[in-house]
């Protein structure tokens, strides 16, 4: 089984509000179809949720935001997986829309639901879900990110790979070369953040990653825009990118 998220930057213009990059999500479902074992999606929210989190000041915290703003959150997060849910219906592959309170309850993922998703997975549907505005109780609310949702189902569902697709060739090991590493050792090198993102970025994708590692899963930061990079990954024969290996604490 293939873990794979898609982040918000690679499937939204995150400059532009409310804009999907519908060639590249069709790219990206084009490439998906050539893989022959179960998988999941995940998906960010990018210029959807991202843009309407900021405008409410909502964010991780368990809070009480404004009800309006949690609406408007929930409602553009559908719109985006639903043009996800048309790209890979138009390419072939069957998809199955998973609101995370489906598996969700509170902030605490249910287990037994997350394993029904891998039977989802098997029967050769594709489970997509996505990062989302949660209902928390006595009326708090919160964002989940999609980076956390990763977290959460590998640690279950303990898939073969973890494959995060960003706008980006892999971590660099300095930003003015570009240099990429190809696997990450020691230390997490320094990030910029884009000021619109309030679920972390990229150091919450590197945070996500090193623990969904130590749980001794292999984890790989690939570039979206080369979505033939995901299948040769996932067919072992090549990976561009930066891996982080699996490796469990002794």
């Amino acid at each position: 089984m293939i873990l794979i998220k898609l982040g918000g930057s690679i499937i939204t213009n995150k400059e532009k509000p409310l804009s999907a990059r519908k060639k590249t999500i069709d790219n990206l479902s084009k490439s998906l179809k050539k893989i022959k074992e179960p998988i999941i999606i995940v998906h960010g929210g990018g210029s959807y949720g991202h843009y309407w989190s900021v405008k409410y000041d909502m964010h991780t915290k368990e809070r009480k935001y404004d009800i309006r703003g949690v609406s408007i959150i929930k409602n553009s997060m559908i719109e985006l997986n639903k043009i996800i849910l048309d790209s890979l219906l138009k390419n072939k592959s069957n998809p199955y829309s998973l609101p995370p309170t489906d598996f969700m309850s509170g902030n605490k993922p249910i287990s037994k639901k997350i394993n029904e998703v891998k039977k989802i997975a098997k029967s050769g549907l594709i489970p997509v879900t996505y990062g989302d505005a949660l209902w928390f109780g006595q009326n708090k609310t919160y964002i989940l990110s999609g980076d956390k949702i990763m977290t959460h189902f590998a640690k279950v569902l303990k898939p073969r790979l973890c494959i995060f697709a960003l706008n980006e060739d892999g971590l660099y090991s300095d930003l003015k070369s570009k240099k990429v590493i190809s696997e990450l050792k020691g230390s997490v090198p320094l990030m910029s953040e884009n000021k619109m993102d309030v679920t972390g970025g990229m150091t919450r994708k590197v945070e996500e990653a090193i623990k969904i590692s130590k749980m001794g899963m292999n984890v790989f930061f690939v570039n979206g825009k080369k979505p033939e990079r995901i299948v040769a990954a996932v067919k072992n024969r090549e990976f561009k990118g930066t891996m982080f290996r699996g490796k469990r604490n002794v």
